[in-house]
């Protein structure tokens, strides 16, 4: 009966080393897929980033092209240079304060 006892001690140290090892196993495996989600936010915020320094290029390009070859928007180009310098006042006003 004793042996038993033993065989069954032995056996549920082998289970809970083994439950120990894959808990170490899926901390380490949590640690690397938190650090590439990191990453991945890092990287995703440098696209949109630059998404939106691109975005600002293409509107100034459209606004240049608009002036230079007249027509119809011609008005739009007036109201977003109009627009932009309302803001640049906005701002020196409160650069003065």
């Amino acid at each position: 009966m004793t042996n038993e006892l033993e065989q069954t001690v032995n056996s549920l140290e082998k289970k809970v080393q083994t439950l120990l090892q894959e808990l170490v196993s899926a901390k380490q495996t949590k640690r690397q897929l938190l650090d590439e989600i990191a990453a991945s936010d890092n990287y995703s915020k440098k696209l949109e980033e630059e998404l939106n320094k691109w975005e600002e290029k293409y509107s100034s390009l459209k606004m240049a092209s608009s002036m230079l070859n007249g027509g119809s928007n011609k008005t739009e180009a007036k109201r977003k240079i109009n627009h932009l310098i309302q803001e640049l006042d906005y701002c020196i006003a409160q650069l003065s304060e």
